[in-house]
């Protein structure tokens, strides 16, 4: 009985367990649908998805207490499907759930997008009728002659107010030389700058030397100083116009060319709107135009791209530029009289051109040589950088202590590099003492910038006292500025006809050679095969030797050391040498003297036929001239 009652009970169990299950089941399913009926109704609306649902006849099945109805009630809805179904069975309401569910999220994405969509073509649409109203406004202004409007009177007020502000002074300008009296170490090639413009019919020029020596200084004050002349080809108000070479850039379609100018087609960008609506071309006018009358000064001409350097030595023997266009029309009658002159005629272009550049005169154009009458600018040595550092503190109202332009002219040879200096340590002083009205320049702000800036000195002094064996300096060059050699040979015994000579390699080629002709001489001179003598030729730093004006040098060195005969530590030689002892005319004679001067010697030998080319009024160095290796070698060992 017991066990029958205990049976009775457990099937009790199971039945309610599986009863409550489906309730929990049921429950489910009718917050899942209610829920999607509340998302419906966001989606349309509540009386949107009211009216929907009565012409879908589906509003009895939404208010319905079935769930088969119910998501009957949704497909409809969802498929815009207005004939009779029968409603689901309670299994399959799972599956069709989910089906509605992804048709509504997919309307939900597509009801989004076009709303993104919508919303961009309101903003788009509100954008143009703002620009139309602007255009309107603007017209109106035009037709009643003010172009004004408060924001183009807020930007006039900020224009005025920086030019009332106080400018920053640059510390280039104050520098930067203002008179004649101020360009130092130049004297004979200023002079030689402002007979060239005095004239009635001033020439072309080209100014050669190494940077920083005022070249473009001396160009801007010759101008403004031969304006002051009587009967000057200049009137008081001619242009200097200033362009670097090296920054010209221009379009061989002459789109663009701010050197000669160039033609905006009223298809290109940057044609102003009245033209180009009505296919005008519009010339914009280059420097050479701005340069009219005055003076067109090209930095490092050098560098210019050698076509535009052709056309600008057109425009030079045409005074005037010409413009091209296959938009322009001589017979359009809407063509503004300034464009159809220019077209028609031209611009004038009648100037001076001052052409500056650091490259030697073979590296330029022939064409534009010849056009141009020629000015060398000098190095500038270190009486001119002392001279130009206590310049440049009176103009600084600085004081500096003894020594200081003597320090920078140890480090410098660029009048411009030597300002540099200068003024950093000017900054170091101040930095130091800040609030301190009266600056002075100490040794220590110097050297401590120039241990900063990682500088050594550029002169190294290789001039010695007395006399050695085997030991003479030579001279090379290199672009306008001259350098010293030291030259050093050492003589051993070797093997009758075995002996061998050894020399840098890197000295080069030139050196090479120089030693095989030395060896002829020196057999001509004492009798002696080098063949039987083992030579070590060294020069000292393993300077390059790029041409023969090493080869005096050179043998003058072998033969001291062969005959054991010292030569003065403080002469320095240049010259080619022949396999018959003469002695042969070489370049650069005034940038050796200079190099030589620099490093302390006080007699320099060179070939007789560069007599000619010594500078003229030559103080503190002297320059003797030979015609062979004895006469040479009279003088090194005197």
């Amino acid at each position: 009985m017991k066990g029958l009652f205990k049976k009775f009970l457990q099937q009790e169990g199971q039945e309610n367990h599986e009863k409550y299950t489906a309730e929990i089941a049921d429950g489910q399913l009718k917050l899942e649908i209610d829920a999607l009926y509340v998302v419906l109704s966001n989606l349309y609306g509540t009386d949107k998805l009211i009216l929907k649902a009565s012409k879908l006849e589906a509003l009895t099945l939404m208010r319905s207490d079935k769930l088969e109805e119910r998501v009957l009630g949704l497909q409809k809805l969802v498929n815009d499907d207005p004939t009779d179904k029968p409603a689901p069975d309670l299994q399959d309401i799972p599956a069709i759930l989910t089906e509605v569910e992804e048709q509504i999220a997919e309307t939900v994405a597509k009801r989004s997008v076009e709303d993104r969509l919508n919303q961009a073509v309101a903003e788009k649409m509100q954008e143009r009728h703002e620009e139309y109203i602007k255009e309107i406004k603007t017209q109106v202004l035009k037709e009643t002659g003010g172009p004004e409007n408060a924001q183009t009177l807020r930007k006039l007020a900020q224009l005025e107010k920086m030019k009332a502000t106080k400018p920053v002074s640059s510390a280039i300008e104050i520098l930067r030389p203002q008179t004649t009296e101020e360009i130092v170490g130049q004297e004979s090639a200023l002079q030689a700058l402002l007979a060239k413009l005095a004239t009635p019919f001033p020439q072309h020029i080209l100014i050669y030397g190494p940077p920083g020596v005022g070249k473009t200084s001396a160009a801007r004050v010759a101008l403004e100083t031969v304006k002051n002349f009587p009967d000057s080809p200049f009137s008081k108000d001619a242009p200097f116009i200033e362009v670097d070479g090296t920054t010209l850039r221009w379009d061989p379609r002459d789109v663009t060319n701010p050197l000669l100018g160039s033609v905006h087609d009223p298809i290109y960008q940057g044609a102003k709107r009245d033209l180009a609506e009505t296919g005008i071309p519009e010339p914009k006018l280059g420097l050479v135009n701005d340069a009219h009358t005055g003076v067109l000064f090209i930095d490092e001409i050098g560098e210019m791209d050698p076509t535009l350097l052709n056309k600008l030595l057109k425009v030079l023997e045409d005074k005037r530029v010409h413009f091209e266009s296959s938009y322009y029309d001589p017979h359009d009658p809407q063509i503004p009289l300034y464009i159809k002159k220019i077209f028609d005629e031209g611009v004038p272009a009648d100037f001076v051109l001052i052409g500056a550049t650091t490259r030697e005169p073979q590296d330029l154009n022939p064409a534009l040589r010849s056009r141009c009458a020629e000015v060398y600018f000098e190095p500038l040595e270190p009486a001119h950088i002392t001279h130009i550092i206590r310049q440049a503190a009176l103009k600084l109202n600085v004081q500096l202590e003894e020594n200081v332009p003597e320090i920078i002219s140890e480090y410098m040879i660029e009048g411009r590099k030597a300002n540099s200096i200068l003024l950093d340590a000017y900054g170091l002083a101040r930095f130091r003492n800040p609030g301190k009205k009266e600056v002075l320049i100490s040794e220590d702000d110097v050297r401590e910038v120039l241990r900063s800036a990682r500088l050594t000195p550029f002169v190294q002094k290789r001039v010695t006292a007395g006399k050695d064996t085997g030991r003479i300096l030579g001279l090379g060059v290199s672009g306008f500025l001259g350098s010293v050699l030291e030259i050093e040979v050492k003589v051993f015994n070797g093997e009758t006809g075995k002996g061998s000579i050894r020399f840098n390699e890197t000295a080069g080629s030139m050196a090479r050679d120089a030693v095989f002709n030395a060896a002829a001489v020196i057999r001509s001179l004492t009798g002696e095969d080098l063949k039987n003598y083992d030579l070590h030729v060294n020069v000292v730093g393993g300077g390059r030797i790029d041409g023969p004006s090493a080869g005096l040098a050179t043998t003058m060195a072998i033969y001291s050391a062969l005959k054991q005969q010292p030569l003065r530590g403080d002469v320095a030689v240049t010259g080619e040498i022949s396999i018959q002892g003469k002695v042969k005319p070489v370049g650069g004679i005034y940038e050796k003297i200079f190099g030589a001067k620099q490093a302390g010697v006080k007699t320099v030998i060179i070939p007789t036929e560069n007599r000619g080319e010594v500078p003229a009024g030559l103080k503190g160095i002297e320059v003797l001239a030979v015609e062979n290796i004895e006469e040479a070698i009279k003088i090194a060992q005197a």
